[in-house]
Order: structure tokens, then C-alpha cells, then sequence
């Protein structure tokens, strides 16, 4: 047998050959040594804002309240916010979760927290403005939301509102409309109504039935202010009721008897 040294096979001779060392060979010879001083300068920068961050996270000494009150108290706002600042300092503390605890007061309706450095913080407090009642006892502000479900004390002048319940925002929106409109003409709105099979009625400060049905409601309105209200300013004590619900007209429900019902 014989061996024939020094020689390549005559395949191997035209295949191409691998310059350079392999991957792992290039990323061990990446000049780390200069980049190490980089690394420890940012790991001193993150040191030095970890150590700020600390020496700035004070506890709370002070808490500021600002807002119009009337019906709640500076002191409730005040307990609230030490509850919920739960021993976190001014950096930690969770702003979202202070001003969610105020607006759980009753009668809140909205609360804006901000950080006072060193070590205080700023609560503006923003009453609920009811405009209406809700049945018996609840009140409901001008986005037709029920913030009051028993009230103590409800002002004289608020419009009683009565209706399913899930229909609060839609009676407070034509509520507050009526009330601006029917004032132009010395009329005041006492009552709105809206019955299960979803009829309209408004119960006016004159002892007057404003009956408006269920379809074109808002077309009866109009039709009755620019036909019909100027009879109920000039005889409102002899008109029991004003029925819209005619495609041209209106009827007058007498308080008398004999008067009977006038179809205008």
C-alpha cells in the first residue's frame, strides 16, 4: 500500500476557502476593554438617579385642598387622601389611585392631585351641581348621572324627574333644554314623565299638563311654545291640560266642567 503525502486530492484543490476567523472568534476580539469605562459610567448615572430618587421620596407633611365647598367637608377630603397615600412618599405616591379616593366621597364629582415639592401635595376638589331630582329622593348633575341615591336636603327649585331607570341622561338633556326654553316665556318646568310605554308629560309651575306622547317629541314642543303657550300664560288657571298629540293642532283640557276640551 502506498501513501502519498503533501498532496491534496484533486477534488479539494477548487474549493473555495474560508478567509478570516469564525464568528465567535470575531465577537471574543471586540474591543471590550474600551467600552468597559462607558459601562461604568452609566452604571454611576444609574446610581446617582436611584440615590435622587430616594433622597427625593419624602413622606407627605402637608396636603393642600382647594375648591368651592358646600357640601363637602375639607377634613373628609383630607382623611381620604392620607387612606390612600398607603406610607408612599412623594415620588412613589400613586396619584390616579389619591384622586379616585376623593371622587368616592359623596358629592365629588371630580378631584385633580399634583405633586407640591418638597413635600406636599395639591388636591382641587370639584362639588356635584345638581339639576334635577330623581323620583323621591335621588339627584343627578348635568350628565344625567345619579350621585345622590337619598337626599338629605334637595333645593326647592329642581324639576322632579320620573322615569325607567337607564334614562336618566336622555330626561336630564331634555330637561335642562325645557327648563332654558320654557323660561323665555315666564314658565317654569315642575315635572317631567316618561311612563313605560315611553310617553312624555311635563307638569309646568302653573298647574299646567304638558302631555307630548311618544313620536315627534321634540317637533310637539316646539309646535306648542309657538301656538299654545300664550293661551296657558294668559289662562292658566282655567287650563287643566295641553295635548300636543294631534298631527296639526292641540286640545285644551279645561278645569271646568263645563268648559269641556278646546282643539286649537
Amino acid at each position: 500500500m502506498i501513501f502519498f503525502r503533501g498532496r491534496k486530492a484533486a477534488g479539494a484543490r477548487n474549493r473555495p476557502r474560508k478567509d478570516g476567523p469564525g464568528w465567535l472568534t470575531r465577537f471574543t476580539q471586540l474591543p471590550w476593554r474600551r467600552m468597559a469605562p462607558l459601562g461604568g459610567v452609566l452604571l454611576a448615572i444609574g446610581g446617582v438617579l436611584l440615590a435622587l430618587r430616594v433622597a427625593m421620596d419624602q413622606p407627605v407633611q402637608s396636603v393642600a385642598i382647594s375648591g368651592r365647598f358646600q357640601r363637602v367637608q375639607p377634613l373628609d377630603v383630607e382623611k381620604a387622601v392620607r387612606g390612600a397615600l398607603r406610607g408612599a412618599g412623594l415620588v412613589s405616591v400613586d396619584l390616579a389611585r389619591i384622586a379616585a379616593a376623593v371622587e368616592a366621597i359623596p358629592w365629588v364629582d371630580r378631584a385633580a392631585v399634583a405633586r407640591n415639592w418638597p413635600d406636599a401635595l395639591r388636591v382641587q376638589v370639584v362639588e356635584q351641581k345638581p339639576v334635577a331630582r330623581w323620583g323621591e329622593g335621588g339627584l343627578v348633575n348635568m350628565r344625567g348621572e345619579v350621585f345622590v341615591q337619598n337626599a338629605q336636603h334637595i333645593p326647592a327649585e329642581l324639576p322632579e324627574l320620573v322615569g325607567p331607570a337607564g334614562h336618566e341622561a336622555e330626561m336630564t338633556a331634555r330637561c335642562l333644554t325645557a327648563q332654558a326654553r320654557l323660561a323665555q316665556s315666564g314658565l317654569r318646568l315642575m315635572r317631567m314623565t316618561l311612563d313605560e310605554r315611553g310617553a312624555w308629560t311635563l307638569a309646568l309651575d302653573n298647574g299646567v299638563s304638558l302631555r307630548l306622547g311618544r313620536q315627534s317629541v321634540d317637533e310637539r314642543f316646539d309646535r306648542f311654545l309657538s301656538a299654545a303657550v300664550r293661551i296657558v300664560v294668559a289662562r292658566a288657571t282655567e287650563i287643566a291640560y295641553v295635548d300636543m298629540r294631534y298631527a296639526n293642532g292641540f286640545a285644551i283640557g279645561w278645569r271646568s266642567a263645563a268648559s269641556g276640551v278646546q282643539r286649537g
